[in-house]
């Protein structure tokens, strides 16, 4: 099919706008301009000017006198490869989202580069080489001596180390001694050193290695899973695939589940390559957005590091994509585009032609299942780097062994953190909960504080004296008298957070160095940075953390874990709810005992005969998951089946039950396809939405998304309701 046609001697293109809408536009060519599919142009839309990409859309053209004309064409930037814009179109065929919507993550630059911004900084050089005629102040030699070199350096970078001010820069570019000049900024990771040495590789690395490297050099689709315990040295085994990418002058994407969070994984990665690797996340400035951006269009910027959304960065040269930890739920993408970022890494590779690395210590029953099905290659590295045990796990009977009164830690865990504090190790407790208690109750009438917003209770936060909600920005302060009854001091907190935890541990160990670690306990990265190296530093004996501590970090004197309620992720009848619950807690538990020093995991648990209790104290993971997947085949869930969620939403209620009643009454039902529902959402109100949810199951061939299409497309929806289509939900809040 042509790039483009012809009306008259016009030429005209069709242009993809990264906005909600599902077809391109057609534009003019002025005069002297050459398009082909994929560059990048402004082009105007609505009395605005954007980015867009010249699409592969001629059979839509539409062909007019009064066509709006392309503005610019970015000359500088390579064109789209049809390889990335195959996987925006299928992304977007697959999620039921406009095309439009699937092209802004892949455009997701600040506004500036349609006018050409970005391209470089002013600096300053030497206007000659010889000495200048006039007498020179001290302030002023020093700044030659600094320039003599013929290198540009920018005001911020000459005052720095002259200790001179702008204005002395300034005055001697008044009196050409220096010229202004454009230093051109070096995209990050442009530079990584691929023939650095890592560190020495076990037997098994070694063969896992050699197995990645052969893919990277046949440069085909291929899925590989690196499943190795925790502590294996997996990363360090990907390393080297990713040196052998980096030798054929290829771009590398490594996906981690919260980038903004991996500090130490950035220091093992510049250790490795010399250099940090370009980064892609929600925290990036503006400016560090287009860097990295234009690093990975213009195909200098080698290895991104990003979360999620980094898949569709439009990179030219992609020759390898790593998902680490890819099992965990982050990759869920839950508003605008709903994606699973690594289900979507999967069809980004084949549409390339490249290998693909999934990595996990748990990995998720979808790619085991892929890997006994033959689709996925399977390399596994069974122990733990450099002569280190996985730790012994002890399951705690709380129907037993029960906690004091108001206390939380029963007494073999209490032992147990008695014993290593007075050895000289360190401790973590883990609690999937913040603040410090979940629900307040009036004793005298029985209220429970919720949000007035959500259908959730408020949770006390002593640290900020404080009743938070955790979907929502709404808290109060902790109110002195019931607001049902007016009983004064009736409020009481019930159950623990980690803050309560807190609150009993320094109780029982007054000499102990005891601190919190959660999201709203390290605000941002640098926080996180400087609690992880207290940690590792010693200064920390006893570390209380939420989630945000059980992914991928090191502490070599750590050796024991102990979760203080085991059963919490058990709860709600979530279809996967046993299968995080045991990823989660195996990968805290890995936190215990990396290097010389033995480690035990302590598990209290009210259910010690659950499947998850038994296959954590077994360490047999495979028999968890092959228990796991038949019970779901049973079931008929996925992976045996296909899902969609689909979940009506608005503030007016009425609204919302009409819509999801006419959803419901022509709701696909047959033999191979059943719809469930409508029925509330189990968080029926959230950020003051009211919310009913519908569940589609169907046979594998069934075209899920054309049967989706004709059954909501026949529903009137207006237009303060919002009907969003979930295909291959993980959750069901």
């Amino acid at each position: 099919m042509s790039q483009s046609q012809l009306f008259g001697e016009t030429q005209i293109v069709a242009v993809l706008v990264p906005y909600p809408v599902d077809k391109a536009y057609s534009y003019a060519v002025p005069d002297g301009m050459t398009l082909r599919t994929g560059d990048y142009v402004t082009v105007p839309l609505g009395g605005r000017a954007v980015l867009g990409v010249v699409w592969d859309d001629s059979a839509d053209l539409v062909f007019a006198k009064n066509l709006k004309t392309v503005l610019a064409k970015h000359e500088t930037l390579p064109s789209m490869p049809a390889a990335h814009r195959t996987f925006i179109d299928w992304t977007a065929r697959y999620t039921m989202a406009p095309r439009g919507a699937v092209l802004k993550m892949a455009l997701s630059v600040p506004k500036g580069l349609e006018e050409g911004k970005g391209k470089g900084k002013p600096g300053y050089r030497l206007a000659h080489s010889s000495a200048p005629g006039e007498r020179l102040s001290p302030k002023q030699q020093k700044i030659l001596d600094i320039l003599s070199d013929r290198k540009a350096r920018t005001a911020a970078q000459i005052t720095k180390v002259s200790g001179c001010t702008a204005g002395v820069v300034k005055t001697m570019v008044k009196n050409g001694i220096l010229l202004e000049t454009t230093i051109a900024e070096i995209p990050p990771c442009a530079r990584p050193d691929s023939a650095r040495q890592g560190p020495s590789l076990s037997e098994a690395q070694r063969r896992a290695t050699d197995s990645l490297k052969e893919s990277v050099l046949a440069q085909k689709y291929r899925v590989d899973l690196l499943d190795g315990v925790t502590g294996a040295g997996k990363t360090e085994t990907y390393f080297e695939a990713v040196a052998a990418a980096l030798k054929q002058d290829k771009q590398v994407l490594i996906l981690l589940p919260e980038i903004a969070l991996s500090n130490a994984f950035l220091d093992r990665f510049e250790s490795r390559f010399g250099c940090p690797p370009a980064l892609w996340h929600s925290q990036l400035t503006p400016a560090q957005r287009q860097k990295t951006w234009r690093g990975v269009v213009s195909g200098q910027s080698k290895v991104i590091v990003g979360a999620r959304s980094a898949l569709y960065l439009p990179y030219v040269d992609l020759g390898l994509i790593v998902v680490d930890e890819e099992h965990d739920p982050a990759y869920k993408q839950e508003d605008n585009v709903i994606y699973h970022a690594r289900d979507m890494a999967v069809v980004r590779a084949h549409s390339g032609d490249i290998p693909l690395v999934l990595v996990s210590a748990t990995p998720s029953l979808e790619t085991m299942h892929n890997v006994w099905e033959g689709r996925y290659t399977s390399l596994h590295l069974p122990d733990r780097h450099g002569g280190a045990r996985l730790p012994d796990v002890h399951v705690i009977d709380m129907r037993t062994d029960k906690p004091e009164r108001g206390r939380f830690l029963s007494p073999p865990l209490k032992e147990a953190l008695a014993a290593h504090f007075k050895a000289g190790e360190q401790s973590l407790l883990f609690l999937n909960r913040r603040g410090y208690a979940p629900l307040t109750l009036c004793r005298h009438c029985g209220h429970r504080m919720a949000c007035p917003r959500c259908t959730a209770w408020l949770v006390a936060h002593k640290a900020t004296g404080r009743l938070h909600c955790h979907h929502c920005d709404f808290s109060l302060p902790a109110p002195d008298r019931c607001p049902a009854c007016g009983e004064e001091d009736s409020l009481v907190p019930c159950g623990p957070g980690v803050e309560r935890i807190f609150e009993e541990v320094t109780d029982y160990f007054p000499q102990a160095r005891v601190k919190i670690l959660a999201s709203d306990t390290a605000a941002g990265p640098a926080a996180l940075k400087e609690m992880l190296d207290e940690v590792r530093a010693h200064k920390i004996d006893i570390l209380i953390g939420t989630q945000i501590i059980a992914k991928g970090h090191h502490f070599p004197n750590l050796t024991l874990v102990g979760v203080v309620d085991a059963d919490l992720g058990l709860q709600g009848g979530d279809l996967r709810a046993a299968e995080r619950t045991y990823q989660l807690l195996h990968q805290v538990a890995g936190r215990a005992g990396r290097e010389e020093k033995p480690g035990h995991v302590y598990l209290q648990t009210w259910f010690p005969d659950n499947k998850v209790m038994q296959a954590l104290a077994a360490g047999d993971r495979d028999a968890f998951l092959s228990v796991e997947a038949a019970e779901r085949e049973t079931a008929g869930m996925p992976p045996y089946s296909r899902l969609a969620g689909i979940v009506v939403a608005g503030k007016k209620e009425d609204q919302v039950i009409a819509v999801s009643n006419a959803l419901g009454r022509g709701a696909p039902q047959g033999a191979r396809i059943q719809t469930l529902g409508p029925a509330d959402a189990p968080f029926y109100r959230l950020r003051g939405y009211y919310r009913r949810r519908l569940l589609v199951r169907a046979d594998k061939k069934i075209d899920l998304q054309k049967t989706l299409a004709a059954w909501i497309g026949g529903v009137k929806v207006p237009s303060t309701v919002r009907v969003y289509i979930d295909i291959d939900p993980q959750g069901f809040l």
